[in-house]
């Protein structure tokens, strides 16, 4: 990765580059809020739904409090207006010392002192109750996943009982439903945040520091996941998809990925290939069953079957897919990937070829 990615702070995008960032993340800021696979309100796993009833709770007492102090700024106006005009249509009197009582509203002050300190105490017990039980996830039997969050993408190596990777995937996870899933997140270049709204809270990755998060999802479906905390440029452009499947699904798909690509039989895949490895995609990337073992851009071995391409920013499309190759900055201005001058014979060779890795 060259050093431009390195930077926190967005660079100036020409006008044209600027516009369409802005209306791609636009739009699919507002594909996601109108979904429900994106969202903390909508739990599918026992931690977010520990989440969403804190969240709730937290909502109604707030909610409560602040009716209850409007209600009484209302009463001491109503009460104030009233006083005044008693006072303008009174007779005046002698001057004679007088006693206020204000026994009242110092009695209502002190109760609402009392009540708003047993409120707060109750939400910090409650959120103290949450948080315990959030870490108490039985994890017996569970997936591995190591995940690693890069300027602009995720990487999901997945691992076996003794912690050896059994295959890669990018911007893409599958977990069994009703298992637990504990997930070791790692950043090699600025702070990243993991979040998954659905299924668990937000979880830092900090670089030079390791963490970890254990989730279980208990409703099958896919959810959106993304990165929560700014890290660059393309930030808004830097999303991913758990889907959770039923156990035999999940084996099937986890049997598909152990797999190495087949190898290409036909002779235009096979001057796809040479292509790929001739430009050197294959220096950037890894495609297991080849000479290509890149490590710099995502693992490219099963390609074909994911739904999106540069981490949820266009879908997997044959005429995306070109677009990406031959233009990158165009679909994710400040990418790391460099444009690919081809020819448009040898751009649909290469692109026939990325659409045989299934």
């Amino acid at each position: 990765m060259n050093t431009r990615t390195n930077r926190l702070w967005p660079r100036r995008l020409p006008p044209g580059q600027a516009a369409m960032a802005s209306l791609a993340c636009a739009g699919y800021a507002a594909a996601a809020a109108a979904a429900d696979n994106q969202s903390a309100l909508a739990p599918a796993g026992i931690q977010a739904a520990r989440i969403a009833h804190l969240w709730n709770l937290t909502l109604w007492v707030c909610t409560v409090t602040f009716a209850l102090v409007l209600l009484a700024l209302i009463v001491a106006l109503w009460r104030s207006t009233r006083n005044a005009r008693g006072a303008r249509d009174a007779r005046p009197l002698p001057a004679t010392p007088s006693v206020q009582d204000d026994s009242g509203p110092t009695r209502a002050v002190r109760i609402a002192t009392i009540v708003s300190v047993l409120a707060l105490i109750g939400l910090v017990t409650v959120d103290i109750y949450t948080d315990r039980a959030l870490s108490k996830l039985p994890v017996a039997d569970a997936v591995r996943i190591q995940v690693v969050g890069h300027q602009w993408w995720w990487e999901m190596r997945y691992q076996d009982d003794q912690g050896n990777t059994e295959f890669v995937t990018a911007n893409e996870m599958h977990v069994p439903v009703g298992r637990p899933v504990i997930i070791d997140l790692k950043s090699p270049d600025v702070i990243h945040t993991f979040w998954v709204p659905n299924l668990h809270g937000k979880k830092d990755m900090i670089p030079g520091r390791d963490a970890t998060l254990e989730l279980r999802a208990d409703q099958p479906g896919a959810y959106r996941g993304q990165c929560a905390e700014f890290c660059g440029s393309e930030h808004a452009l830097m999303a991913f998809f758990l889907t959770a499947d039923t156990p035999a699904d999940y084996e099937a798909w986890r049997q598909r990925r152990r797999q190495p690509a087949a190898p290409v039989q036909d002779q235009a895949l096979q001057r796809g290939q040479r292509l790929f490895v001739e430009h050197a995609c294959a220096s950037c990337h890894t495609v297991a069953g080849t000479q290509a073992a890149g490590t710099v851009g995502p693992d490219l071995t099963h390609l074909a079957d994911r739904p999106m391409l540069a981490a949820g920013t266009v879908a997997n499309t044959r005429d995306q897919l070109l677009k990406w190759i031959s233009n990158p900055y165009a679909i994710k201005p400040g990418t790391a990937m460099p444009a690919t001058p081809l020819s448009r014979q040898d751009a649909e060779s290469l692109v026939s070829y990325l659409e045989s890795l299934r």
